[in-house]
């Protein structure tokens, strides 16, 4: 291994410090917020959703997508993405990226932005609801890739 550049940081770090910037929700305060008005953002790859099933009612935003899609400054951004006080939750499968994501959001201007304490596997551990792939439960933004 070589020498560390000065200023480099760890994954590990870098993880904590965009944790300490977010009020992370734990699975049920994710579903409920959702349930009011929340909009729940799936990063995970379709293979994992595939897998483990999806979020029903969420966004699907492939994570190298997602400061694109959802920047109302972009030229690719979503229709609904027209300002900045959206209250947007990330959900990944263990609650790792997902916190990575949600800083982003926070850097475009996104204060809100949050994401769910360990992930897809929190959610489905509370029992909350999930759907097969093939249910079409969720909202695919575009470059996403369907998980059938």
């Amino acid at each position: 291994m070589t020498d560390k550049p000065a200023g480099a940081r760890s994954i590990a770090e870098v993880l904590a410090a965009a944790r300490s910037r977010l009020t992370r929700v734990t699975a049920d305060q994710a579903f409920a917020e959702a349930r009011a008005g929340a909009t729940l953002i799936d990063i995970r790859p379709a293979s994992q959703r595939a897998e483990h099933g999806e979020v029903p009612g969420s966004v699907v935003i492939e994570r190298n997508h997602l400061e694109w899609r959802l920047d109302p400054d972009s030229d690719a951004r979503l229709p609904w993405v027209t300002g900045y006080d959206l209250r947007l939750i990330v959900i990944c499968a263990e609650g790792y990226s997902s916190s990575l994501a949600a800083a982003a959001l926070q850097e475009l201007g996104f204060a809100g932005a949050t994401d769910v304490a360990e992930g897809f596997l929190a959610w489905r551990a509370a029992g909350l609801p999930t759907a097969r792939p093939e249910e079409r439960a969720v909202a695919l933004a575009p470059g996403a890739s369907r998980a059938y």
